[in-house]
């Protein structure tokens, strides 16, 4: 039913983004998506990635996962990047022989395109090479509806395999300022099984929450590096209405993972809901 569902939404894309958006947005936020005159948070997240983020060079050049790198460099930021092993056109091009015994593998066009490998000798070379290629012919702006995915040319890259329990921080920033960040985790790396809890940036635990995602049983510790984390932020969200920046934090470095301008591509359910209007305030 999954493959069905996305099948048909990805012709629907084809057709027309904005209906695509619209059903989708009945679906998971059950109400109406205005485009004419949005004014919550998801309602702007859905304007942007359909008039705006297509056409916008920046945000196309700092959603790709390799190109973003150049980004960082720019804003002399570099020294948070995940080491880069290794970067191809093909999973044909890879060399699997020369890669370390433990990295990850990601496509940078899309969300998801990750293979994490801590075991080389066990990593199965032909089903690899087989995921990767069909991400690589994928066109993820259409299977997500976020058109600016779309044109981000396709790459392979492999970076440095980080060691002990890894944390996400995702900072939301508006007009360059961090409002509010979540920590997360994947339960037993299901991504669709996650744990996340809200904080804001004096790192007190915040009075919303999302709906889709289970609270963790213990809260995570606030890390004593929480105000380089915000400083990071601010640097990387300064050019931009609005940006998610996402990082990790591995026994007690930070390290950057990515750009997000559509999250959940503005189907992210909050609870209470009126937080959904006072966030589209500040955009």
């Amino acid at each position: 039913m999954k493959n069905i569902i996305r099948a048909m939404r990805k012709i629907v894309t084809r057709i027309s983004p904005a209906l695509s958006s619209k059903i989708m947005y009945r679906v998971k936020m059950h109400k109406k998506l205005d485009l004419k005159n949005p004014t919550t948070f998801n309602e702007k997240i859905n304007y942007l990635k359909l008039y705006d983020y297509p056409n916008n060079e920046l945000v196309i050049k700092c959603a790709d996962k390799y190109l973003v790198r150049d980004y960082l460099e720019k804003k002399k930021l570099s020294k948070y990047l995940v080491k880069l092993i290794g970067d191809w056109d093909s999973p044909d091009d890879i060399e699997f022989e020369k890669l370390p015994n433990k990295f990850v593998l990601k496509c940078n066009h899309g969300c998801g395109y990750n293979i994490i490998c801590s075991d080389k000798s066990k990593l199965d070379l032909n089903v690899t090479r087989n995921k990767i290629s069909k991400w690589m012919k994928e066109d993820f702006g259409i299977v997500s509806s976020e058109p600016h995915y779309s044109k981000i040319k396709k790459k392979i890259i492999c970076e440095e395999f980080l060691e002990d329990e890894i944390l996400d921080y995702k900072f939301f920033c508006f007009k360059g300022e961090p409002k509010f960040f979540y920590i997360a985790q994947n339960v037993e790396g299901d991504f669709h099984n996650m744990q996340a809890d809200f904080f804001y940036p004096d790192g007190s635990l915040a009075d919303f929450s999302r709906t889709d995602h289970k609270h963790f049983e213990k809260l995570p510790v606030i890390p004593d590096n929480l105000d380089e984390m915000i400083d990071v932020s601010r640097k990387l969200s300064e050019d931009f209405d609005f940006v998610r920046v996402d990082l990790f934090n591995v026994g007690g470095k930070i390290y950057f993972s990515e750009l997000t301008f559509t999250p959940c591509a503005g189907f992210m359910p909050l609870s209470p809901k009126e937080k959904d209007y006072e966030f589209g305030e500040w955009m």
